[in-house]
């Protein structure tokens, strides 16, 4: 994984994982071991294996001679160590002051993903929404903000859209299970509803988009379940990351059982789902509705 097709975030990921195969897979350290030898505190390997701090010269120099690597592997490793430091920033750094550093991991992720499972249960995924629809989700959601601080999130969302699905040339394969109460949702009054609806009818015959619709008659399916979405990558290197929506916030979810319960679950919803063409027949409908 290389900078020219990478985010800062992945490359610190993808290296912080290399560290810890040899840590713990080659030689069988533990994180204590390698905090001894360091004199360093363990949270600070911790943090450095999955890609939430930055590796120091100092230490990346300790670190490889502590495993013993061997001159043809420290080249590469030294490659993923220059990727994780490089200082290019991403296309969202002028937003700072209004992304959030949960957001901006969040971002980050999903820069470089593959494949995006999403469940929604009263909203649709941000991705399929049109401006004014984000424009009337986010003023809700950040009351606290400013006319300028919406304006500048809602742009934010606007080019996610472009730069993983509308606009690029390896789009992610996005798939989307929704509540039919998320089509039925008068978000933004009635031209904006039907401004979103007409858009959902033509973006879900995108090829890299799958979207299908659980009905009312499915409820039980799905009404006891909050959204989430879960990342995968192509690099095999970096694993799943599921992110899950609270009353406290976004949470990220890394744990390999908990996204394996992610995986069955969205699986069971996608099951429980009509297929894209009769979604699509339930979303024209939802439209007439409006005439």
């Amino acid at each position: 994984m290389t900078t020219s097709n990478s985010t800062l975030l992945m490359s610190r990921v993808t290296f912080g994982r290399a560290l810890r195969r040899l840590r713990s897979g080659v030689n069988h350290f533990t994180l204590v071991d390698v905090a001894a030898a360091l004199d360093c505190d363990t949270s600070l390997i911790s943090r450095i294996e999955t890609g939430k701090r930055v590796c120091s010269q100092q230490h990346f120099t300790k670190l490889m001679d502590l495993y013993e690597v061997p001159a043809s592997q420290r080249d590469e490793l030294v490659e993923l160590y220059a990727a994780s430091r490089d200082r290019r920033q991403p296309w969202w750094s002028p937003y700072g002051d209004v992304i959030s550093a949960q957001y901006e991991r969040f971002i980050g992720f999903e820069a470089v993903a593959s494949t995006v499972h999403e469940y929604q249960v009263g909203i649709l995924p941000g991705l399929l929404q049109t401006e004014a629809y984000a424009q009337a989700v986010t003023s809700v959601g950040f009351t606290s903000l400013g006319p300028d601080q919406i304006e500048a999130l809602v742009e934010v969302r606007g080019l996610r859209q472009r730069h993983r699905l509308l606009e690029t040339d390896a789009p992610m394969q996005c798939n989307y299970v929704v509540t039919q109460a998320a089509l039925e949702f008068r978000v933004g009054g009635e031209h904006t509803h039907r401004e979103q609806l007409e858009h959902l009818l033509e973006i879900s015959k995108h090829g890299s988009v799958d979207l299908r619709v659980i009905p009312y008659d499915k409820g039980e399916e799905a009404a006891q379940i909050g959204a989430f979405m879960i990342l995968e990558f192509s690099d095999e290197d970096v694993p799943d990351v599921a992110f899950g929506e609270s009353v406290a916030g976004s949470l990220t979810i890394d744990g390999p059982r908990d996204l394996r319960r992610l995986h069955r679950l969205f699986r069971s919803l996608a099951e429980a789902a009509y297929s894209p063409e009769e979604s699509r027949d339930i979303i024209a409908r939802t439209l007439n509705k409006e005439d």
